[in-house]
């Protein structure tokens, strides 16, 4: 599959080449999270269509990044790295370290619920949680369009992100602004102080509305502070998590 090249022999012009296509860091990150089937990419990837993500998998294999296997039973495959896409994963994490530091702020519209719960459900402690099923409704404010409420359902050690409502009786519920939210999940706030105010609202019995921030491990970048940005908290050491 052809690129859009650059004309210069520089091996970062060639990479740039294959990598910096729009979508493709994200998709190949997918696969580095553990990804393997279409359509569990596609939900870490949510404002992708369908259609441009299959090209993105095919440039990706054609580029000898990733591998397409056929499932056994035949309905899809299975896509897998290959050791040149490996090496990308410490090159990705670098990036995203970066853009937690440095990159613009948030605006309104990059506030995606969708993305927010595959974040979300892909960073639960399931070990400090109860043996038994428990299902946490999460319900914004402040969002662009679309979707605004979704649910996690834990259960024998294993998460189900679920944009429409499960049919399960619900035993913790968490409403917040959207935007102050998503700023403690990334660590730009302090999750627990946000609770405490009741800018995060928690309902639910006593013990699952402590238990909460020790539930939620956050994002995977919030150790690292933000260094720039009118966003809350941007530039101050970040509040270690205790308990």
């Amino acid at each position: 599959m052809p690129y859009k090249g650059y004309g210069q022999y520089c091996p970062l012009a060639l990479a740039a080449e294959v990598l910096c296509e729009r979508w493709t860091l994200l998709v190949i990150s997918r696969v580095i999270d553990g990804c393997t089937r279409f359509n569990e990419i596609h939900r870490g990837v949510p404002k992708i269509s369908a259609t441009l993500l299959s090209q993105r998998l095919s440039s990706l294999e054609h580029a000898g990044l990733i591998t397409r296997r056929a499932l056994e039973n035949g309905r899809g495959f299975s896509y897998e790295l290959t050791d040149a896409g490996r090496e990308l994963d410490p090159i990705i994490m670098s990036l995203a370290v970066w853009g937690q530091k440095w990159s613009r702020d948030m605006e309104t519209e990059d506030l995606d619920p969708a993305f927010l719960a595959w974040s979300m459900h892909t960073r639960l402690n399931v070990e400090a949680m109860p043996a038994h099923r428990i299902v946490m409704e999460f319900a914004f404010s402040g969002t662009h369009k679309g979707l605004s409420r979704f649910w996690l359902v834990v259960e024998d050690g294993h998460v189900d992100m679920c944009l429409k409502y499960p049919g399960l009786e619900v035993d913790v519920a968490i409403s917040s602004d959207i935007r102050r939210f998503v700023e403690a999940w990334r660590g730009i706030r302090d999750l627990r102080s946000e609770i405490a105010s009741g800018q995060v609202s928690v309902s639910g019995s006593t013990a699952y509305r402590r238990a909460l921030p020790d539930w939620l491990m956050l994002s995977a970048l919030a150790l690292f502070p933000r260094q720039t940005g009118n966003e809350a908290g941007a530039g101050e050491p970040h509040i270690a998590r205790t308990g």
